[in-house]
Order: structure tokens, then C-alpha cells, then sequence
């Protein structure tokens, strides 16, 4: 069982990840954050290191979904299938270079066709993580990353901006597979009881998820 847990910058993902992953007793993989030596860069020149952010995000996240669908037995914070989500936004914010939005893509095109020869094709489930805009920046503040932070930035506050509602235009369209969202404003994870609650919304998909499949004839 795969499972790709998804969401905006501070929703709450990464703890997300983990409670699912101690639940089901499984390995999860975590975005690659406190061991990217680009971020801090991008942060404070988006122009310059924008395209080597990405590319940075992409291998990492290549590496995380080929080694869980052949283990087949995992939960990613963040996938591959949202990478291109954060690459166009920069390629629109004049971040990224048509030209190098374009050589991205192929790249990822690459990736996404090598992952087909793999016996499992796509994750079981992806489990949306959401929250209204001012809890996220709320959220965003009180892990207290330095360079995270908009504060006299309001290049930074628009950036955000815009990846909150290409999030929501991005589950929309999911297609790979079974998916759910929950609302991690509502069930905030800092509350025990409201992390009971998550999780068994998970499992009664999960049910869904393992069900049968009735063949038509």
C-alpha cells in the first residue's frame, strides 16, 4: 500500500506523514527540506535559483517514488506528481525561464514513462491536506523557518497566495488514483482526539481502496 500525502507549505503535512506512516507501521518519506542546501538560496533570490530548486525537488522526489512503489509499502510527504505544480508557478512569476520550464517538463516526462515499466504504476491513495489561507501563514509563522517567513515581504505573501489555490485547482484534477481531502484546520493535529479522528477517515477509504473491483461484463 502506497500512500502520497499532499499540501501547501506549514499545513501540517509533514506531521501528517508520520502519524499516518507510526499508524499503518510502515517507513515514511519525508520532503527533502532540512538537507536542501538550495532552499535557503531560493528563498532570497527566486530568480537565481529557481530553476536549480526544482530540478533539486524533482531528483529527490524521482528517487522517493520509484523506491515506494517497488517497495510498495510506504507514505510520501509530498510526490513527484505535484512537482510541476511549484515549477509553473515560477515559470509565471518570471522565476523560471520558458526554456527551462520546457526542459523540466521533458525531464519529467522522462520520469513519469520510466516509472511505467515498475509492476505498480501509482500510488493507492493520496490524501489531500488542507487549511484556509490565514492558518497556513499562521502555521508558517510558528515553525519560525527564517527564510519562510513574509514579513516586509510581499513578493513572498503573493507567492504563497498562489500556491494555496493552485493546490486546490491541482486536487481537482488528480487522476492517478484514488484520492481524499481533509481538512486540517477543522481536525487540527495538535489535538490527540482530532488525530484519531483523521485517521479513521483514512482507513474507511482505505476499506474502499482495498475493496474488490467488480468486473463488468
Amino acid at each position: 500500500m502506497v500512500i502520497i500525502t499532499a499540501g501547501m507549505i506549514g499545513v501540517g503535512k509533514t506531521t501528517l506523514t508520520g502519524m499516518i506512516a507510526e499508524h499503518l507501521g510502515t517507513e515514511a518519506f519525508f520532503e527533502p527540506v532540512g538537507d536542501n542546501p538550495v532552499l535557503p538560496l531560493y528563498y532570497s533570490d527566486p530568480k537565481k535559483y529557481g530553476f536549480l530548486l526544482q530540478i533539486f525537488f524533482l531528483n529527490k522526489r524521482f528517487a522517493m517514488i520509484k523506491k515506494a512503489l517497488t517497495d510498495d509499502n510506504n507514505v510520501l510527504d509530498r510526490s513527484i506528481y505535484e512537482d510541476a505544480l511549484f515549477t509553473r508557478e515560477n515559470n509565471k512569476e518570471g522565476n523560471i525561464s520558458d526554456q527551462e520550464f520546457d526542459i523540466y517538463l521533458k525531464l519529467l516526462d522522462n520520469m513519469m514513462a520510466e516509472l511505467q515499466s515498475i509492476p505498480k504504476k501509482a500510488p493507492d491513495l493520496l490524501v489531500y491536506a488542507y487549511a484556509d489561507f490565514d492558518t497556513i501563514l499562521y502555521r508558517i509563522k510558528k515553525r519560525g523557518r527564517d527564510y519562510e517567513q513574509v514579513e516586509n515581504d510581499q513578493s513572498l505573501y503573493d507567492y504563497y497566495y498562489k500556491i494555496w489555490n493552485a493546490y486546490k485547482e491541482w486536487f481537482e484534477v488528480y487522476a492517478e488514483g484514488p484520492k481524499m481531502k481533509i481538512d486540517l484546520q477543522q481536525y487540527d493535529l495538535a489535538k490527540p482526539d482530532n488525530a484519531k479522528k483523521v485517521l479513521q477517515l483514512i482507513d474507511d477509504q482505505l476499506v474502499t481502496v482495498r475493496a474488490p473491483k467488480s468486473i463488468s461484463k
